[in-house]
């Protein structure tokens, strides 16, 4: 097996890239970028009936939009049937598969039989050692492999410890049907092998497959891959994460305003930790990374903390950054209207506002909505919270404030501040008493960034005609 490190991650393009999808594509990808080696994509469409374009586009789309690079080409499993079949007629040649003619009513037999005795529902080995010559005309047989009838099959997991299966718990698996179709189990061993692939690190459910892959290894002669099976994503409720927890794609969170660099950090922690570590940046997950780590219990999914962690990284973040976050987010969101809007005057008016409109922002949809204020056209449409500020004294107030504002020479967060206060003052007024009114005329909203940072923000001209439109 080759020195470099090379992991893989292998979605069935049934659907979208769901979270316990990208959590594993993180970790292989992370390993990968830890020991200086390379993770492959393998596209696993042996399901023809399943597997779509679309789906396989939604994957890819949603591994870029997480920073998930792969090396070289996606691989299609499918492409290689001829190969897994090769492999199968290797087996049959050197005796360690066999043809089986059981029928379907056969077999379904065997299993009430074995479930009447309460025996596990296995393949009883009935074609293992029969003459081929009796094989009855007309019936296309499957083909299975000839599985240790004593002992164990041993699994060294990096996640799990050492998994014994006993060897009569694994029956003589089909690893070719009777279409000529090879199944799952044989075609996953043999592109693993010739890809090679070093380490697999996938989810616990794939546990019992390791054990069946590991019979086709050895009888390969192969080299097993090490292995990490790592705990599923569970629901708030402890149950398996679906979509009656709000599961979605990458796409849905993506669409929700999160940001890709917090959800690597937020999947990362799913699963695996470093001390008590809840920020870790991309570079110190590579650093650090490694099955030492890795959690044997499920993980559960948390949408509150979630939206927490992508707090601090939206407060971090360089104000460009989050501009271009947010205008690739747009044609996502509906967001088309503004999107038009945005021309070099209006990306000045944003980077001007986002310092204080990120500090109040969990999402992108919230930063959105923080600076929604600049790209309204006058008279602003009133939210009624904000229409309720605006009553004939808080009218009466704003139509003394313009020619104060008119007045000022110099248009500054100082000296706006320094205006606002005076009158309040001179009015014995406390600032919010102010403050709210302005809001309200400036905004139409009744939450916004800090009013002064509003007014520098909108500038002189606007600022007044909003005012002087509600002004009395």
């Amino acid at each position: 097996m080759s020195s470099e490190v090379v992991t893989r991650f292998a979605p069935s393009p049934t659907g979208y890239l769901h979270i316990g999808g990208a959590r594993t594509a993180l970790f292989n990808w992370l390993f990968a970028k830890a020991n200086g080696g390379k993770m492959l994509l393998r596209i696993e469409d042996t399901d023809r009936e399943r597997s779509t374009d679309a789906a396989i586009e939604a994957i890819i789309a949603g591994m870029d939009w997480m920073g998930l690079s792969y090396d070289g080409e996606p691989l299609s499993q499918y492409s290689r049937v001829e190969r897994h079949r090769s492999v199968v007629e290797q087996l049959l040649a050197e005796g360690k598969a066999y043809r089986c003619y059981c029928t379907a009513e056969e077999l379904t037999e065997m299993r009430e039989k074995a479930r009447a005795e309460k025996r596990p529902p296995r393949y009883d080995g009935t074609w293992r050692d029969r003459d081929p010559a009796e094989a009855p005309e007309g019936v296309k047989p499957a083909i299975r492999i000839k599985a240790p009838l004593e002992g164990s099959t041993v699994i060294e997991d990096k996640v799990q410890g050492t998994v014994t299966f006993p060897n009569k718990d694994l029956d003589d698996m089909i690893i070719m049907r009777s279409d000529g179709n090879p199944t799952y189990n044989l075609a996953v061993v043999v592109d693993d092998h010739d890809m090679g692939v070093t380490h697999i690190i996938r989810g616990d459910d794939h546990l019992t497959n390791a054990a069946r892959q590991t019979l086709v290894y050895q009888a390969m002669g192969w080299e097993s891959p090490t292995m990490a099976h790592i705990p599923l994503i569970h629901g708030p409720d402890g149950a398996k994460l679906s979509k009656r927890h709000g599961a979605l794609g990458v796409e849905g969170y993506r669409d929700m305003g999160y940001l890709p660099e917090a959800m690597r950090n937020y999947l990362v922690r799913l699963g695996w930790a470093h001390g008590d570590d809840e920020v870790i940046l991309t570079d110190q997950m590579i650093e650090w990374f490694g099955f030492d780590g890795m959690n044997k219990a499920a993980a559960r999914f948390d949408f509150k903390k979630l939206e927490n962690l992508n707090g601090v990284y939206m407060r971090n973040a360089d104000d460009d950054y989050l501009l271009e976050r947010l205008t690739a987010l747009l044609p996502f969101i509906d967001g088309e209207d503004m999107l038009a809007k945005i021309d070099d005057e209006k990306k000045r008016q944003i980077l001007l506002a986002m310092p204080g409109v990120k500090e109040r922002a969990k999402t992108l949809l919230d930063l959105k909505a923080g600076l929604e204020f600049l790209f309204d056209t006058r008279p602003l449409a009133m939210e009624e919270k904000a229409a309720k500020l605006l009553t004939d004294d808080a009218r009466a107030m704003l139509a003394e404030l313009v020619p104060q504002f008119d007045a000022l020479s110099d248009w500054t967060l100082e000296s706006t501040d320094q205006l606002v206060r005076a009158f309040a003052e001179k009015k014995e007024l406390k600032l919010g008493k102010v403050a709210q009114p302005l809001r309200a005329a400036l905004t139409g909203r009744s939450t916004s960034p800090g009013i002064f940072d509003v007014l520098v923000v909108l500038g002189k001209d606007e600022s007044i005609a909003r005012l002087k439109d509600q002004a009395s």
